[in-house]
């Protein structure tokens, strides 16, 4: 089954693996690429988003900025890519040329002229995705679902309980549930667990192709952590996620997945703010009862994962890369 995907990225190391992903296997159809700021500044997003195409040998794909903050909050770029956002790799600058319209504009275009529904995955703070719902609402309608990289049932990494992307535009993110589109998410849940052993990473490393070297370098790339004594810890803590990459896995390989249906709601103030509230109690509370909270839409939610199957199917993506 070939699936039209347009990616909306903040490019970003498990982006990059996404987009090696989305360019080699063969049931994505890759219609284009949008950048919005998060894991880094925009301008450093989209440059890091067309190095990675020239690595992955990719034909020509639209690529275009957005939102350069989220809709209400400053930007607050992650710290653990490194300076550049792309683990400082010193990758050569791309002769690519950026789309001229907006990420939102180009999005919409691509959506309305489609041959068939279109599948938005979202890889990054939902900012360009929430004003493509809000500015041309019209795209609902060809759009087949919406995979978002965000949120968790459990607990979070940008604070105790909220995930980075939803954490990073919270309002964006809930503009986005709310939006009546299928939404699929691939949280903290199953993120977190899928990894490459080192020793593979270690073989793409020395890659005869100029993608199999970049994908093992970015596996090797370790996160920065300002609270972690890298010298003293860091020996023999491999990390090797595969990352956004596994929303990707998730779209070809769903069978490899426990997915549940639960209402989720995005929680808008306080200490948890940008937490993704996943209610999975089997009979009504409260709160229902009282009338206390409005209906809340339910949404199909990763919560396990069979992480040798997608090891195994990331590998086998990338090897397919010249």
């Amino acid at each position: 089954m070939t699936h039209r995907v347009l990616l909306d990225v903040d490019t970003g190391v498990d982006d990059a693996l996404a987009i090696l992903f989305a360019i080699a296997h063969p049931d994505i159809d890759l219609l284009g690429v949008t950048c919005v700021a998060g894991n880094t500044s925009l301008p450093n997003v989209v440059a890091n988003t067309l190095k990675v195409l020239d690595a992955a040998g990719a034909p020509p794909v639209p690529v275009a900025g957005g939102a350069v903050r989220p809709l209400i909050e400053p930007l607050r770029s992650s710290h653990v890519h490194g300076e550049d956002g792309l683990g400082d790799l010193g990758l050569e600058a791309s002769t690519r040329a950026v789309d001229p319209r907006h990420a939102v504009d180009l999005a919409r275009d691509l959506i309305l002229s489609a041959d068939g529904p279109v599948t938005l995955v979202g890889l990054a703070p939902q900012t360009n995705l929430a004003l493509l719902l809000r500015q041309y609402p019209e795209v609902a309608e060809k759009l087949e679902r919406i995979v978002v990289m965000g949120g968790s049932a459990s607990g979070g990494n940008a604070t105790a309980v909220a995930e980075f992307n939803v954490w990073h535009d919270p309002e964006a993110a809930a503009i986005v549930l709310d939006s009546g589109v299928p939404v699929f998410m691939y949280g903290l849940d199953v993120f977190n667990q899928v990894t490459i052993a080192e020793a593979d990473a270690a073989r793409l490393t020395t890659s005869s192709s100029a993608s199999g070297r970049l994908a093992g370098a970015l596996l090797s790339f370790q996160m920065a952590d300002p609270e972690v004594d890298q010298e003293s810890e860091g020996e023999g803590a491999w990390g090797g996620h595969i990352g956004d990459a596994g929303a990707l896995c998730a779209l070809v390989d769903p069978g490899a997945l426990r997915i549940e249906t639960h209402p989720v709601r995005v929680e808008l103030a306080g200490f948890a703010r940008g937490q993704t509230i996943v209610d999975r109690r089997r009979r009504s509370g409260e709160d229902a009862v009282h009338g206390i909270h409005a209906a809340v839409p339910a949404i199909d939610i990763a919560l396990d994962v069979d992480v040798d199957r997608f090891a195994r199917l990331f590998l086998d993506t990338i090897a397919r890369l010249p």
